[in-house]
């Protein structure tokens, strides 16, 4: 048998179960899923410095355990001093067994280590079934040397299902172990 993460694990084992349940679908097929999570980090500073979008291509990669890219500007703006074609920031898609371990790194890990954590806000669904949350800073995640971090920034995550609705979108969520707040 070939491995499977603890979280894909009781995914298919009892949160398929649970959703079916609780919103009465017919088929199996019909389960919302995690199709994949995109790590993504803005860095403006990279205009001046070339350096920068180097350190944040590789802290994604450590945090992610897969090989980030940098993202390029597609028009010139003046007033940042822009042009086309410039790498302006970093971005990893995760897909499958990658996937569900970074999500239970990050729900059993980095997230506690946030200081005076209550939850996630519940206002991060784009109506859709997607869910996209705000990390402020990256030393949350132990892959991190704080040593060697020269500027703590944050990333954007998105977690993107097959969910029709941010309701069943959020069930989806909750039972992977993503703590929403209290409202």
């Amino acid at each position: 048998m070939s491995y499977q993460s603890r979280l894909k694990q009781e995914y298919n084992e009892r949160i398929v179960a649970a959703l079916k349940e609780e919103f009465g679908y017919a088929n199996v097929m019909q389960v919302p899923k995690l199709q994949k999570i995109i790590i993504s980090r803005g860095v403006g500073a990279a205009v001046a410095d070339k350096k920068l979008i180097d350190y944040a291509i590789e802290e994604l990669t450590g945090i992610s355990g897969q090989k980030a890219v940098a993202t390029i500007s597609k028009k010139d703006v003046a007033a940042f001093k822009l042009r086309k074609g410039m790498p302006i920031g970093a971005k990893v898609t995760l897909r499958g067994e990658r996937m569900y371990e970074f999500l239970d790194r990050l729900v059993t890990i980095a997230l506690p280590r946030v200081r005076d954590f209550q939850g996630v806000k519940a206002s991060g669904f784009d109506g859709r079934g997607n869910y996209n949350l705000g990390v402020t800073e990256q030393i949350i995640f132990p892959e991190i040397d704080i040593d060697k971090v020269n500027k703590i920034s944050g990333m954007d995550i998105s977690f993107v299902t097959s969910a029709k609705t941010d309701k069943e979108a959020k069930s989806l969520l909750s039972e992977l172990g993503l703590p929403f707040k209290k409202s």
